[in-house]
Formats: structure tokens, sequence, C-alpha cells
């Protein structure tokens, strides 16, 4: 009930318990899709679990009984996550109106080119990776998307999932805008791993990596897409 209330709902904020009935905290989180992912706040009796939950990016994670003040803390620091999403999305679709203007206006796009296309710092070549006991260097070519994790993003290439401690924006600054592309407020692709594209029901549309995973790309960055790659959908 809970996975299918989430999905349906899309709340900006949950608070998760973490021991409860046919599945645990733990594993809601598990079934809910990356983009659809709100603001987690844990609320559990059981201080044990506290490492586990910030590995799964909970903004906080409160004890039973809740004290106020600790309650009152979390409302706080949950209401300015959704201010900052809230203006990412903003900026985004803010984004995507100025490329459709400049689609419809026909404007040649070699004439305006990407702005990181005209900075003189190089794109990214290579990603440091780091783990418990090495740091290795990922050729971003490797990559076949990135998705947002708050503070961090998960880098997916066809057989390991890595975890970065880098904003989705920040690094999307530092890549190949010929080769990555912003599909989704929370979601890059490699253009060059992408197989197929689908419009669905609702507007957006349903992209096939050449891995067989499958992303969605929102009526947002549809305009952005086209620019990107210059196909219109």
């Amino acid at each position: 009930e809970a996975v299918h209330m989430i999905t349906t709902l899309k709340p900006d904020l949950l608070f998760l318990d973490i021991q409860m009935p046919e599945m645990n905290g733990f594993e809601v989180l598990q079934k809910i899709p990356a983009a659809q992912m709100p603001i987690v706040v844990f609320v559990t009796a059981f201080d044990q679990y506290a490492i586990r939950a910030f590995e799964y990016h909970a903004l906080d994670y409160l004890l039973k009984p809740i004290r106020e003040d600790r309650f009152n803390e979390a409302i706080q620091a949950a209401c300015s996550e959704v201010h900052k999403r809230n203006l990412e999305q903003y900026v985004s679709r803010l984004q995507s109106a100025v490329n459709a203007y400049l689609s419809d206006a026909a404007i040649d796009v070699d004439s305006q080119p990407d702005a990181r296309l005209r900075s003189s710092q190089p794109a990214l070549m290579r990603l440091t990776v780091k783990s418990k006991n090495q740091i290795s260097l990922l050729d971003v070519r490797e990559i076949d998307w990135i998705e947002s994790a708050g503070d961090y993003v998960y880098v997916h290439t066809r057989s390991h999932k890595h975890l970065v401690r880098e904003t989705l924006v920040s690094l999307e600054e530092r890549l190949d805008p010929r080769l990555f592309v912003r599909i989704h407020r929370s979601v890059i692709a490699n253009i060059e791993q992408i197989s197929t594209l689908k419009p669905n029901d609702h507007g957006d549309f349903d992209i096939y990596l050449k891995s067989g995973v499958k992303l969605k790309m929102s009526r947002t960055y549809r305009a952005h897409f086209e620019h990107v790659t210059g196909n219109l959908l």
C-alpha cells in the first residue's frame, strides 16, 4: 500500500517507519523509481538503522518517542529541500521554454552554441569514483545514465552502479553536452546509449537504452533533447 500511494500521490515529503508488515521501510524505497523519490524522514524506535537510512539519502532520522524540537528541525529542513527542488524544476521549465522559443524562431543552433561548448574548460573525460579501499577513474563514455540522489548521484554503467558525491547540476556542467543530455530533472542519459524512444499516454517519452534500461523523458525536457540531438520528436 505504501509503494502504491507514493507512486500514485507523488508526495514531496515522506515520513517512513522501518519495521512494518509485509515490507520494511528500506524495501519500500527500493520499489520507488528515482524520479519519483520524495524527501524521506525515517521515524522509528530503533537507532541501529540510522547509518543505513542515510545510505538511502534520508533527510533525517527521528527516534520515537519524538521530541518536538527534533520534529521542528526535520520539518524546517524538509521545507528548505522542497523549496530547493521546486526552484530546480522552475529553472528547468524556464530553460525548456527558452529552447522551445529558439527552435520555433528557427535560430541557427550553430550561431548560438551551448554555453558549455563556448567555455574554454574542456569537458570531463574521466570521473573519479571512490570506494572504501580504492579510487578509480571511470571513462565517461562507459556511463549509460546518471540519476540524482540529493547531494549525490548514482552513475550507471552497463555492469556497475557507482555512488558519487556530486550534485546532478554540477556534474552536468562538466560533462560534454554533445554526449550527455538531461531528460528529466533527476536523470541524465548518454546519447550514444539510447536505442529507441516511444511516446506514452502522458505526453512524455519512454527512452530505452541499449542495455535494456527504460528511462522516462518528461515533456519539460523534450525541447532541450531536440535542441541537443538536432532531431524533432
